[in-house]
């Protein structure tokens, strides 16, 4: 984005001016807590911030403080329940387009089902809101005129599409990127040589640097959250899914057996977890699998026992991502 170079090159494949580029903007989560303020409106497309966000009472308090929200999504999630409007739009098997895996390998997906009478793209979502904002030109509806303006725009760049095709990743069933045109793409990365200049690796010192909240006397506890295998980030689909809901019911706070005798706290039994940022109600989970100074909660859930109630958005200050995975709290069985 910074790069006037990369800004000549993409403007040109656009047909615009390298000066109307946006410039670096705000974080996910500096975002967020700018709405209701200097962002007045917002699109959010297939994400439940309500529940997956940090400190999400305040983002749900932001969210509900905005002039317009308009959510596209496969369902209705936790968020798109605030909307103005709801648009829905296709979900993965319903559309044709192209995914590029862990391993770097371009795969193209054919739609196996027909989409329901109403139901749009997100590109075709796109290309509305741009036509209604008199951008239609430029737009397009259809994945692969889109995959072929990538490879136009990645040409030369570290991102290199320019050499892929939808006929050749039929062909070869798959084409590993980046691959420049001519080339056979890169089945292992930096073989040869490094990102950088002169190909050469670079290494820098790390020190480390204590979290940004760490227990003390009102907080004496550690917290940190994550995932269970049957729910997927905020649930907003698989929460719909009864087996996934028989197998992982709700949310719950883990605890290592020395901190439940402590607290006074029984397997099943609903625990108050407190931080600076608010509160959630779960049910103990004990077991030995976990510090004694330290509690797991699941994130997947909203309501009393959504986890990121709770959690820290302090950022790092460098990708700006928030410190989901500890903060201080306390925890208080409940009658």
């Amino acid at each position: 984005l910074t790069d006037p170079a990369a800004r000549a090159h993409v403007a040109s494949v656009w047909g615009v001016d390298p000066d109307t580029l946006p410039g670096p903007g705000r974080s996910a989560y500096e975002l967020l807590d700018a709405l209701g303020t200097d962002v007045r409106a917002l699109l959010l497309m297939g994400s439940n911030p309500v529940v997956s966000a940090p400190r999400a009472a305040h983002v749900e308090d932001r969210i509900r403080s905005l002039d317009f929200l308009a959510v596209a999504d496969v369902v209705l999630s936790e968020t798109a329940a605030l909307a103005d409007v709801v648009l829905p739009v296709t979900q993965w098997a319903e559309e044709t387009g192209t995914t590029t895996n862990l391993e770097g390998r371009v795969l193209l997906r054919r739609r196996a089902l027909t989409p329901p009478p109403g139901v749009r793209s997100d590109l075709e979502v796109l290309h509305g809101l741009a036509a209604r904002l008199g951008l239609e030109k430029g737009f397009p509806t259809a994945a692969e005129e889109v995959f072929e303006e990538l490879r136009r725009a990645s040409a030369g760049g570290p991102a290199d599409y320019s050499g892929i095709s939808y006929t050749r990743i039929e062909a070869e069933q798959g084409v590993f990127w980046p691959c420049p045109e001519g080339s056979q793409g890169q089945p292992r990365l930096f073989l040869d040589r490094f990102a950088t200049e002169d190909g050469r690796a670079r290494f820098a010192p790390v020190s480390h640097r204590d979290a940004a909240e760490l227990p003390d006397a009102d907080y004496p506890i550690l917290l940190t959250t994550g995932r269970v295998v049957a729910q997927y980030q905020s649930g907003a689909q698989t929460r719909r899914v009864d087996e996934l809901n028989a197998a992982a019911p709700g949310p719950f706070v883990e605890l290592h057996p020395r901190l439940a005798a402590r607290l006074g706290a029984v397997e099943g039994t609903p625990l108050a977890v407190t931080s600076r940022r608010g509160r959630a109600v779960a049910p103990a989970r004990i077991t030995d699998a976990i510090r004694a100074d330290t509690v797991f909660m699941p994130f997947h859930w909203p309501g009393e026992g959504r986890a990121n109630t709770l959690t820290n958005p302090a950022l790092d200050p460098t990708s700006r991502m928030p410190e989901f995975k500890v903060c201080a709290v306390r925890v208080e069985p409940l009658g």
